[in-house]
């Protein structure tokens, strides 16, 4: 996501299905464990001290795997696994307000023209961009649901949604059910979200 200066192109690896700051750690313990080092880890990249031989990136893209995550090897693979980490970690793991135009900042941060960066998207994961950006503020709202710390307002404005209106509306539209009949599936012992 960064462009690194003195650094060979076989010393930065990219990782699929990389979505947390779990997944990081995870990632770092499996390079431990191989006695890889790494200069940094962040969602979807790896940027390694030095190249590694064939053979331990055959054993580290195996141990990747086992743990549910995969090692990228062609250039459209990697930048469809950019374009996803960029948008989850805007969406998910930054504190401001939500930035209104994703195409500009994705283009600017992998130096590609957008409408090439959403032709790929669209014809390798079947979805655009735009609708894979929606999906992640719905997923992002539903935790805010969760944890009822901020009002439907203060969410519409923190996920740059024009109105609570559209805000609800999309959130429907997702899921079938509106914000507040979301909130009122949240059961007392409830502390996962993957039963919704």
């Amino acid at each position: 996501m960064k462009k690194y200066r003195g650094l060979s192109a076989k010393q930065i690896l990219y990782i699929k299905n990389m979505v947390c700051p779990r997944c990081i750690e995870a990632v770092n313990e499996l390079l431990i464990s191989l006695n890889i080092g790494a200069k940094s880890v962040v969602l979807g990249e790896v940027v390694l001290e030095k190249e590694i031989s064939n053979e331990l990136k055959k054993r580290l893209e195996e141990k990747l795997e086992l743990k549910g995550f995969e090692l990228l090897q062609d250039h459209k693979s990697k930048l469809i696994g950019q374009i996803k980490a960029i948008i989850i970690d805007k969406i998910h793991h930054q504190n401001e307000q939500l930035i209104t135009n994703f195409s500009n900042y994705i283009s600017e941060k992998l130096h590609h023209d957008y409408s090439y960066l959403s032709r790929l998207f669209s014809s390798v994961e079947g979805i655009t961009i735009e609708k894979f950006i929606v999906k992640q503020k719905i997923e992002r709202v539903k935790e805010f649901l969760f944890y009822n710390e901020l009002t439907l307002s203060e969410i519409a404005f923190k996920m740059n949604y024009s109105s609570v209106a559209y805000l609800s509306s999309q959130f429907k539209k997702e899921t079938g059910m509106t914000p507040s009949e979301f909130k009122q599936l949240k059961k007392p012992g409830h502390h996962s979200l993957d039963s919704f």
